[in-house]
């Protein structure tokens, strides 16, 4: 019985874990809208349920332009291009990749990633915590394959094939936002500075004023 108890409780807890992201909806739909006289909910302002329409949950998806200098084109399907995505907890994006087009490092903080190779052929990985000691998860993908990003962890994608790549991707939240690892560092507002960088890297600050 004390198994069965402590089975319970530990699905329980996972279950608001889970939870923990973006919260269940209590009502159909909620669709995000620009106007303040709506009911807030889950960081948007929602429409009235009578006012809702056919094209607030769709949206026509063009390939991204590779023209610079990662050679990528991402074309995202979040709360922010799609409001009847609010409250609904996923959300999606179309990368385009030249060939040698790089997705650089980077992480979502607020969600899971799951892509698709829909073209072509990728080198992806993620790196695990440090608890972990830093592993390196990677894989080579070609048409049809999908790998997946756990919540957090730094990952990217590369392209290693002859011709352009494509790739589809899903996330667990409306907005998983995205952290750019070179930029963040590198490039913040008001910027790191320089000692603790290269104190935190062991390269002169030299090194660091070139990479900005």
């Amino acid at each position: 019985m004390k198994v069965i108890y402590f089975l319970v409780a530990i699905l329980a807890l996972a279950s608001s874990i889970v939870s923990a992201y973006d919260p269940s909806p209590l009502q159909d739909f909620c669709v995000a809208t620009n106007e303040t006289n709506g009911v807030y909910v889950n960081g948007k302002f929602c429409k009235h349920p009578n006012l809702t329409i056919p094209e607030d949950f769709f949206r026509h998806v063009e390939p991204g332009s590779t023209a610079n200098q990662l050679g990528l084109g991402l074309s995202p399907v979040n709360v922010a291009q799609l409001p009847g995505l609010n409250t609904l907890g996923v959300s999606m994006s179309r990368i385009d990749y030249a060939p040698k087009g790089l997705n650089p490092p980077h992480t979502h903080p607020r969600g899971t990633e799951m892509l698709m190779v829909m073209e072509g052929t990728l080198f992806v990985g993620f790196v695990s915590s440090n608890q972990d000691n830093n592993r390196l998860f990677s894989k080579v993908l070609n048409k049809g394959d999908v790998f997946v990003f756990p919540i957090g962890l730094i990952h990217f994608q590369y392209n290693v094939g002859k011709g352009n790549a494509v790739a589809i991707t899903a996330f667990s939240s409306q907005n998983a936002g995205v952290i750019g690892i070179s930029s963040a560092v590198f490039l913040s507002t008001p910027p790191i500075p320089s000692e603790i960088l290269a104190k935190g890297f062991q390269v002169g600050e030299n090194v660091i004023d070139e990479f900005r």
